[in-house]
């Protein structure tokens, strides 16, 4: 055999990928593992990426998942700043970017996703940020050192949240959606609406029910101009306009894909011996019985433990429900379940768009709930879910605001 083999390879450096090893460690000690990550950086966090990085909570070197003695400790081959090209599932291997055959007995696909770009003109300009990486953070940090303005394209998770990280380091922040309010897919109207003044009250200029029709240089920064007819002038210009799953490697190897890369209840995919975990799973969702596909960082971190732990032969269901969280200036959340403003959305305030709990509501049961500045409750919620509750109930002992 020429080439590389591991017992367990694992492709994509970041969180999925490296909670699968703590997870094959509980069970087999010494089967021989390989990373192969295409960013040139140990695994790291993402979210303080737009979170606490920009508020000084955090530094960079915070926010990386383990030092190098755990992947000593683990018996860990960490391959990084390279990309794969291929996979071989009928030969079990992988082809690099540079040619190298990686062979392996068990294959974790964790390749997470990729921004969406602007599709017109100008949208490939040079110095555009679609907002994602370690390095886009380094480089957009750098930038706003020496610049006064900031265009942000795009009215959801990324977009909301990078808009108010630049507004408190100082930039002027002008966000441009297509939608009619902010966070439209899981925000009800009025609390979108509510999110939209507390931005504006900060100074953020907000330019929605249009977006981008064009882009185009002007002398250091940029012009966008919008479908509603109008011009902004910034010194930088960051899109947020969401992520696709990275698939093409699970194509390459012939494997079902579909708004990500098909897994049965124990991550695997069609192909038996390969696994897939993260943002690009779509996974059998246990207690929504559905199929679905989660960007979060607990679904990320859950699914590459459990991942890990079925290759190395535990081959148990996954049946966690994974919550996701954002911060926005002074409100915050957590949420689990099914989150969506197109259901039936009952809202219980303590403090109207501030403190509370929305419940999300279909076919008369709740399929999700988000607690709005309220902590220690996504497993009470969880609990909702699971036995199907009713529309009528709410989290018990009765919600408050933590002191």
């Amino acid at each position: 055999m020429n080439g590389h083999y591991s017992d367990y390879l694992i492709i994509g450096g970041g969180l999925a990928g490296s909670s699968a090893v703590e997870g094959i460690r509980v069970l087999d000690g010494d089967g021989s593992i390989s990373i192969i990550g295409a960013e040139n950086a140990y695994p790291y966090d993402r979210p303080p990426l737009s979170k606490k990085l920009w508020s000084g909570k955090k530094h960079v070197e915070d926010i990386f998942l383990h030092e190098e003695a755990f992947y000593r400790k683990n018996g860990v081959e960490l391959i990084i700043g390279s990309r794969t090209a291929a996979i071989n599932a009928a030969d079990k291997f992988v082809t690099d970017a540079a040619g190298e055959r990686h062979y392996f007995a068990k294959l974790l696909l964790a390749t997470g996703a990729v921004p969406r770009t602007l599709d017109i003109p100008g949208g490939n300009l040079d110095g555009i940020f679609y907002y994602r990486t370690l390095d886009d953070y380094t480089r957009l940090r750098q930038r706003t050192s020496e610049s006064r303005s900031a265009a942000v394209v795009g009215g959801g998770f990324i977009g909301s949240e990078i808009a108010a990280a630049l507004r408190i380091n100082n930039i002027d922040v002008t966000m441009i959606y297509p939608s009619r309010y902010m966070c439209d897919r899981v925000f009800p109207e009025d609390l979108g609406r509510a999110i939209e003044r507390s931005y504006e009250s900060r100074g953020i200029h907000i330019l929605k029910d249009q977006g981008p029709a064009a882009i185009e240089r002007s002398g250091s920064g940029y012009i966008i101009h919008t479908s509603a007819g109008q011009s902004v002038a910034s010194d930088l210009v960051i899109a947020g306009i969401g992520v696709k799953p990275a698939v093409e490697l699970a194509e390459s190897a012939g494997l079902d894909t579909g708004d990500g890369i098909i897994v049965n209840e124990y991550l695997q995919t069609t192909q038996p011996d390969i696994y897939a975990a993260g943002d690009n799973a779509r996974f059998p969702y246990q207690a929504l019985e559905r199929q679905m596909r989660l960007e979060h960082w607990d679904s990320a971190l859950n699914q590459g433990r459990h991942a890990g732990g079925n290759m190395a032969g535990a081959h148990e269901p996954f049946t966690y429900m994974p919550y996701f969280f954002s911060d926005l200036f002074e409100f915050g959340y957590e949420a689990v379940g099914e989150i969506s403003s197109q259901m039936a959305i009952v809202a219980d305030w303590q403090k109207p768009y501030d403190t509370g709990v929305l419940y999300y509501i279909r076919n008369g049961i709740v399929r999700g709930a988000m607690m709005c500045n309220l902590w220690n409750r996504v497993e009470e919620a969880r609990g909702l879910i699971r036995r199907k509750a009713g529309a009528n109930e709410r989290l018990h002992p009765p919600a408050r605001a933590d002191v």
